[in-house]
């Protein structure tokens, strides 16, 4: 018997023109681990929604889900609420009390559990999330990474038997997101629970998921092993645009194969350590073949000087913040400096302070000491970690005219909008109103918004969350054509791959400083965690490699 099963589930918004869901129909068993992947609003959180009653969403439904073939809709809402846990995308969303330990006895309390099991649960999922140093802390003391382990914990302390998760890295460090995932895998491998994920980062899940769910415009374009599915896109890339998503190993030798780089008959590597084995097979081969020589190459040293004669825009000297008169500090005597037309990324774990240096440079806080310098005249716009806080009016249309008008371009408003919302495939989304849109397209919604306003230097948080690969591509030719025409970009980012492969420069802070600044190849390379997945393929092998392109071309050259 099926744990969940939908039966031709469909389902469209109010008004909307074109159903979320279409006709979809899959079963998964008893503590199977099941990833559903797709581009931005494909239906992957509409498809999540549909299997936790308290979260469905308004709109017209077709189809039954069916849980130990009960229709949801005629189980008692304590077995919901229990049986069927949900961890959602934002942290802050789903954290209702003021201390670690009361949110972790919330939803047992709920349940009128007896006193002594709710101490035991509590204390179990304290001790099995390595919660014990943080148990009796303020919530909103907690780094991002850690509001959502306890989201987790919460969750897992009701017992459930279904753990549904929508896109719970989104917003957290690459550290900070290994070590949820590595828990959901322990959860899933130790106590049998079932997982349904939905994830756009594809690098670890991947390698611990039963079976993919593709998804494309609201159906099941294909499902079955991590492995079948990557097999599947590498023979036919344009299926699904999730191909640019796969992890790097797949990307990296499915392209190899394509190109006649390596052999078409062998299997695709899913892991870093299976792609480094065969990285280092396919470069021996070559060297043999060819006599070409296997030493890496030595990468190019990133020059300053070309740099520094570029004018500088914007500039934090000795910055010092906190939040409370007896609050601890978060930024101790920081100083950065943006220049003119250059894209800058700043990398950091959660918490380490990078949002607080962006409200500081746009005048949104005042550093309690240090200054803030600009060009005289300067027109600077920001993009918030919550893109919600943009949007006034009834429809995104109204929005982003808003937007175009503030810009006080020389082009017509509308025919502005009409091209930036091309561009970013928001013309079928015009007449929702902002808060319907799922978290991909809201984000790509503020991005146009912002785009619009005509302003000299762009400061952007977490700009790529809930986009997918081919939207990342989509947004990286508008901002290189920005900074083409002058204008500069501070970007914000946990999202290594876009920050290696699109920035200038990348900037590390930590303990309240920048530590560490330089150029992408330098910046990533030999790092074991802050770096991306091909830098972690090519290491030593193809020294100063850190995209899959890059490592891609150097093979071909050999």
């Amino acid at each position: 018997m099926a744990l969940l099963r939908f039966d031709q589930v469909s389902f469209a918004y109010p008004e909307a023109g074109r159903r979320a869901l279409d006709k979809v129909s899959f079963s998964m068993e008893e503590g199977e681990y099941i990833v559903v992947c797709g581009e931005s609003g494909c239906g992957k959180t509409t498809l999540l929604r549909q299997a936790k009653p308290e979260l469905w969403p308004a709109g017209a439904r077709e189809g039954t889900v069916f849980y130990r073939e009960t229709p949801l809709e005629r189980l008692p809402g304590e077995t919901t609420a229990m049986r069927i846990g949900y961890v959602q995308q934002n942290p802050e969303n789903q954290i209702v009390t003021d201390y670690v330990w009361h949110e972790l006895a919330f939803g047992l309390e709920n349940m009128a559990l007896p006193t002594s099991a709710v101490r035991r649960r509590v204390s179990e999922m304290a001790s099995f999330f390595g919660m014990e140093d943080w148990f009796r802390k303020k919530t909103c003391e907690l780094s991002g990474g850690q509001k959502q382990m306890l989201n987790l914990a919460s969750v897992m302390a009701m017992s459930p038997e279904l753990l549904i998760l929508d896109e719970p890295t989104s917003m957290l460090d690459p550290l900070a997101a290994r070590n949820l995932l590595q828990a959901v895998a322990r959860i899933n491998r130790e106590l049998g629970v079932a997982v349904l994920l939905c994830e756009h980062r594809l690098e670890d899940v991947f390698q611990t998921a039963d079976r993919a769910l593709l998804l494309k415009k609201g159906r099941v374009l294909s499902q079955g092993t991590p492995e079948e599915l990557a097999f599947a896109l590498q023979k036919d890339p344009e299926a699904s645009r999730i191909y640019l998503g796969l992890p790097g190993a797949v990307r990296i030798f499915g392209e190899l194969q394509r190109k006649g780089g390596y052999p078409a008959d062998r299997k695709l590597p899913l892991s870093i350590r299976d792609a480094r084995r065969e990285l280092r097979g396919l470069l021996g081969e070559r060297a043999g073949a060819d006599g070409a020589s296997t030493e890496p190459r030595r990468r190019t040293a990133f020059s300053e000087a070309r740099d520094k004669k570029r004018e500088t825009v914007l500039e934090g000297r000795e910055l010092w913040f906190r939040y409370s008169e007896k609050g601890a500090d978060v930024l101790r005597g920081l100083s950065f400096s943006l220049r003119q037309g250059e894209t800058a990324a700043l990398l950091g774990g959660n918490g380490a302070g990078k949002s607080t240096l962006l409200k500081l440079l746009c005048g949104v806080e005042k550093p309690l000491r240090g200054k803030v310098r600009h060009k005289k005249g300067l027109r600077v716009a920001m993009l918030p970690q919550s893109p919600q806080a943009l949007f006034v009016y009834d429809t995104l249309r109204e929005d982003l005219l808003d937007g175009a008008r503030t810009g006080d371009g020389d082009a017509d408003p509308s025919e502005r909008v009409a091209g930036i919302a091309g561009r970013l495939e928001l013309t079928d989304k015009l007449d929702s109103h902002p808060f319907d849109l799922s978290g991909g397209e809201l984000q790509r919604a503020a991005i146009a918004r912002l785009l619009l306003q005509n302003a000299d230097v762009l400061l952007l948080d977490e700009p790529t969350k809930g986009l997918d690969a081919y939207l990342k591509q989509e947004l990286a030719r508008v901002l290189e054509r920005l900074t083409e025409d002058g204008i500069s970009l501070l970007l914000v980012t946990h999202d290594l791959e876009f920050a290696a492969a699109h920035a200038r420069r990348c900037a590390l802070l930590f303990d309240g400083r920048i530590v560490s600044e330089d150029e992408p190849h330098a910046f990533f390379s030999g790092n074991r965690f802050y770096t991306t997945a091909a830098g972690l393929i090519a290491g030593d092998l193809l020294e100063g490699a850190v995209t899959c392109e890059e490592v891609i071309g150097r093979c071909m050259e050999r």
